[in-house]
């Protein structure tokens, strides 16, 4: 039988959105790999008979109850006096974590406040779970013949107990079937496209695709549910199947992002790049040098955005610029020659365009973005019309120009258009 569970998420900062649940998610994806089932994500505040509440319905309808928050040093922490009252049992101190406590506090050269004991007292006859960078303790209960899991809300803290404690223990409770997973992720198409290029690819009784778009990209993933080996093995065949039906719109597996796809094919082929950027301001550079290591193979930027600027940092000759408007595809490659001869980079990127929400005009509207790359042995530019607030053009004229280098840096064509969303682009 399939084990079920719930996930409970304290603390008014989540019922007043404050801030955004992300635990509840990142324990729900954990929990499907394991195959275990995620019945409900119960949401309350710092309460006494709300969480009291939540505690009690939660257990009627899971085995297993994974609780996030509510287990800090001060009054509104009531989460541990709770579950020792649906549990019937008193609080005790744990000596270890007492103990814990004092040496974290005496290495800092500070005064640990009394409340913070508070944190050290749980339930009779639970069982600690380490936390490595808190002072929190989590721990774990069992009732009849559920589990209830109690862990701090602080992501940091909480993940790696999760994954050092909870998921392991987990997995030998949960037995039998798993599900596993590949994502890829892909742009260049939308959801209804890549449905259409996957349709009949895989039998339902195999494994199930689904389809998540976070602009500007999507992600297919792959869900294959059965012993573990023999699970992996199909998952694997189903996998090789999805690259070939994607193709080039496939950038990357796993969690991935496209910059740091872009850095590994700049790394392995021993290629370096330089940006000029215009309507991104900096965007595409920025994502760049989020990667670490990006220092190997990104040499420097130049955000142009007036013309002066175009033709004294990039040496894009005026009569172009009065020619065609620094908004076009001879701009753009002008810029990217300029930026790679600039630093003396294997390979530029450019950007240009209008942003908005104003400037557009008939011939060239808001969302026109003109990209240019400047390689040895070509020159290439192209003209897109993209679409929405002036955030989403910036980020997908960014998307754009980082599939720009990627593909040159595979040796394959840059595309025509793009279809993140279901519109031409």
């Amino acid at each position: 039988m399939t084990l079920r569970a719930a996930v409970l998420s304290t603390g008014d900062e989540l019922t007043t959105g404050r801030i955004v649940d992300s635990n509840a998610s990142w324990i729900a994806d954990k929990l499907f790999e394991l195959g275990i089932d995620l019945v409900a994500i119960l949401t309350v505040g710092d309460y006494p008979e709300r969480l009291e509440w939540a505690w009690r319905r939660a257990l009627e309808v899971a085995r297993v109850v994974i609780s996030t928050g509510g287990i800090g040093p001060t009054a509104d922490d009531l989460t541990t006096e709770t579950v020792a009252r649906v549990l019937g049992v008193g609080l005790v101190e744990d000596a270890a974590s007492a103990e814990r406590m004092r040496r974290f506090f005496a290495a800092r050269g500070v005064e640990m406040p009394a409340n913070n004991l508070k944190q050290a007292r749980i339930p009779a006859g639970a069982v600690v779970i380490p936390n490595p960078l808190g002072t929190a303790p989590g721990y774990r209960a069992t009732l009849g013949d559920r589990h209830l899991v109690v862990l701090p809300g602080v992501p940091r803290e909480m993940k790696p107990m999760m994954e050092a404690s909870v998921l392991p223990w987990l997995r030998g409770l949960a037995g039998g079937a798993v599900h596993v997973v590949r994502t890829f992720q892909t742009f260049g198409l939308s959801e209804s496209a890549l449905d259409e290029r996957l349709a009949g690819l895989i039998d339902p009784a195999e494994g199930r695709v689904s389809f998540r778009a976070s602009f500007p990209e999507v992600s297919v993933r792959v869900v294959v549910r059965g012993a573990a080996a023999e699970a992996e093995a199909r998952a694997e065949a189903i996998a090789a199947r999805v690259r070939a039906r994607l193709g080039a719109y496939l950038y990357g597996e796993g969690t991935v992002t496209l910059e740091e796809v872009v850095g590994g094919a700049l790394g392995e082929r021993r290629l370096t790049l330089a940006l000029a950027e215009s309507c991104t301001a900096g965007l595409v550079a920025h994502r760049v040098t989020n990667v670490p290591g990006s220092s190997a193979y990104f040499l420097g930027g130049v955000v142009a955005y007036a013309n002066a600027a175009k033709e004294a940092l990039l040496g894009v000759p005026r009569a172009l610029l009065e020619r065609h408007g620094a908004v076009s595809e001879e701009v753009a490659a002008a810029m990217a020659e300029g930026a790679r001869r600039a630093f003396g980079a294997d390979v530029a990127a450019a950007t240009t365009g209008i942003a908005g929400p104003g400037g557009g005009t008939p011939e060239k509207p808001v969302g026109t973005v003109c990209l240019g790359l400047a390689a040895a042995d070509r020159v290439v530019s192209r003209r897109y019309q993209l679409w929405g607030t002036r955030d989403w053009v910036k980020l997908l004229a960014s998307q754009i120009a980082l599939d720009w280098v990627r593909r040159f840096a595979l040796g394959l064509p840059v595309l025509e258009s793009y279809r993140p969303l279901d519109r031409a682009s």
